[in-house]
């Protein structure tokens, strides 16, 4: 059964955000794109530092080597970044990020290939993440595939727009996205293969999958939200950072 969890919530956000991308058209995507960034902004940070870490933290692991795991994830993320092999899109043209023209383009065409490998290295990730969660717990597992998905669609959505722009059929920008998505469920299947021998690693993993949400979060997602808006842009920023979180807490809440 534990498996079988692991294959549907590695296989949810792919899915979602090709039936997002593939139902909606490219100027209401543009639109909604920046209000997922901001629940996925919520759900992240809460996810991580409401849930999984206190999961972590309340095993026999030493709290030390627990800290020292949180800081070499983070730096291992950002190397892997640095490589351009972690990356995150969530802009099109015309987003007010103040790209060059035609930037688009030069992101899924001289860089398309990057952006395809990053994309099934970071999906691969998530799936050892979401099936060492499940692992450890199964309503651990649902909560950590929930931040996983929320920040998943906008990133996809934000991919499919990127290879639209760049000239990209619709057809064939969705397949890219589908096939990077099935990179998520090879992760948890091995995942679960792997990781599942390892018990005492469980509080190791969850830290590690704590480094990436906060990484994200932090490096990737608050950035972008922190551009001068008029009062009612930072309103509804506000707003669904706190939807984001709130889904957070009434799910930890509901385990008790």
């Amino acid at each position: 059964m534990t498996l079988s969890y692991i294959v549907l919530a590695t296989l949810a956000g792919g899915l979602l955000s090709v039936l997002i991308a593939a139902s909606l058209t490219v100027a209401l995507l543009g639109r909604i794109v920046k209000h997922l960034v901001s629940l996925s902004t919520g759900v992240l940070l809460a996810t991580a530092l409401l849930h999984v870490l206190p999961e972590a933290f309340e095993s026999k692991a030493s709290p030390h080597a627990l800290f020292l795991t949180l800081l070499c994830g983070l730096m291992f993320f950002f190397l892997l970044e640095k490589a351009e092999l972690y990356r995150h899109t969530h802009h099109h043209e015309g987003d007010g990020h103040h790209h060059h023209h035609h930037f688009d383009v030069e992101q899924a065409g001289r860089g398309g290939l990057a952006v395809l490998v990053g994309d099934s290295i970071h999906n691969f990730c998530d799936g050892i993440i979401i099936a060492a969660a499940f692992l450890a717990d199964t309503h651990l597992g649902w909560v950590t595939a929930l931040a996983i998905i929320a920040h998943e669609i906008p990133q996809e959505v934000g991919d499919y727009i990127v290879l639209l722009n760049a000239g990209f059929s619709r057809g064939r920008a969705l397949l890219f996205n589908a096939l990077s998505g099935l990179a998520a469920v090879v992760g948890g299947v091995l995942g679960y293969f792997v990781v599942g021998p390892w018990e005492s690693l469980f509080p190791f993993l969850l830290v590690a999958a704590s480094s990436s949400f906060v990484y994200v979060a932090v490096a990737d997602l608050i950035p972008q939200l922190q551009r001068r808006l008029p009062w009612r842009e930072t309103a509804l920023q506000l707003f669904w950072l706190a939807a984001g979180m709130g889904i957070v807490v009434l799910a930890v809440n509901s385990r008790h």
